[in-house]
Order: C-alpha cells, then sequence, then structure tokens
C-alpha cells in the first residue's frame, strides 16, 4: 500500500533532481525548460497526493491549471529558441547574454 509520504518523497525527489539541474547546467537553455517543467511536475505529484489522500478534488482541478500554463510556457519557450537558434546558431546561454535590455 502506498502512502502520502512515498508520494511526497517523489515529489521532493524530483523537485531536488530539477533544482540540482538548473544550477549544474547554466548552458544550454533547452535543459533549463526540462529542468523547470520537471519542477512543475514535481509539484503536481504533490498536489495530486494531498488531494487524493485528503478526499478534496482542488488540488486536482488545480493541477490542471497549472499543466495548461506549462504547456504554454514551454510552447512559448520553445518557439523563442527556435527562433533564437535560427539568428544566433546558438542555444549557449553564455552567448545569449547580450539580450539583456
Amino acid at each position: 500500500m502506498l502512502t502520502l509520504a512515498h508520494f511526497l518523497s517523489l515529489g521532493a525527489l524530483l523537485f531536488c533532481i530539477s533544482v540540482a539541474g538548473i544550477f549544474l547546467n547554466r548552458k544550454n537553455v533547452l535543459i533549463l525548460l526540462m529542468c523547470i517543467e520537471l519542477m512543475l511536475l514535481a509539484v503536481n505529484i504533490n498536489f495530486i497526493a494531498f488531494s487524493r489522500f485528503l478526499d478534496n478534488m482542488d488540488g486536482q482541478v488545480f493541477v490542471f491549471f497549472i499543466l495548461t500554463v506549462a504547456a504554454a510556457e514551454a510552447a512559448i519557450g520553445l518557439a523563442i529558441l527556435v527562433v533564437l537558434f535560427r539568428n544566433r546558431r546558438t542555444i549557449n546561454v553564455e552567448e545569449l547574454a547580450d539580450l539583456k535590455g
């Protein structure tokens, strides 16, 4: 039988992996976006776990809103990356530093 602690441990593990991925990889924008998506999914696992074990649907409904925002963020982020790669021939973060306003 899976308990709440199992799901929270999985969510914490995924969250820590994504934070480590963000801090260890500061060069590739695509991997940074993937780490942000993994972070959102870790939070979603916690919402679903609490929602299931408290018999409340609010957490599951909130997950749908997070998933729609994450999908929009991924689509816009990838579109920006494609445009940057076409113009600059790189998606290296250090080489994109001159885009600061």
